[in-house]
């Protein structure tokens, strides 16, 4: 390993941002019911701290969809590896991310969730990366806007590596 890594955002941090996100994402669904779909893998940390977080009936679900491969650059095919195990029909989606880099991803589960019948789909980022984009996406909540950097640790990879970094760290490769 080669690669070093310096810190963006610290542990306390991250967890003081997701709280906030949690506590918003609460007051505005008003005690309704929230179907929380975790992108796969590298959101898998921040949404379980984010449901912890909230305080509003949450049903977690994961799916996995893939972009990236072993790479650091989106190659703009998305594709399924691992579906929803329930119906969206009718339910109050919050796709979690880990980050919204190109927004191909997000575009892609933003038509599939309404062409599942979902009552409506909101995304919550931890990170937002707006000089990557590609696809026009808005998420409703984002942690923190960062600016074209590869980032790492708390979910997010370079290759399957750093993921269990409790910071957000830039790699310099």
């Amino acid at each position: 390993m080669n690669e070093k890594i310096r810190m963006m955002y610290s542990e306390a941090q991250v967890d003081a941002r997701i709280r906030e996100l949690g506590a918003a994402i609460s007051a505005d669904l008003d005690g309704e019911e929230v179907h929380l779909v975790c992108v796969l893998k590298g959101a898998s940390f921040f949404a379980c701290e984010l449901a912890k977080r909230m305080t509003v009936p949450v049903y977690m679900d994961f799916m996995c969809v893939s972009s990236y491969g072993n790479d650091t650059r989106s190659s703009g095919e998305v594709r399924i590896v691992k579906d929803l195990d329930t119906s969206v029909e009718g339910k109050h989606v919050l796709i979690a991310e880990d980050i919204i880099d190109s927004g191909n991803t997000l575009h892609f589960l933003l038509e599939e969730f309404r062409k599942r019948g979902a009552a409506d789909v909101k995304i919550c980022a931890l990170l937002s990366k707006p000089d990557r984009r590609e696809a026009d996406v808005t998420a409703d909540y984002i942690g923190y806007v960062i600016p074209d950097v590869f980032v790492v640790g708390y979910g997010l990879d370079y290759a399957q590596k750093y993921r269990n970094l409790p910071y957000i760290g830039v790699l310099d490769i």
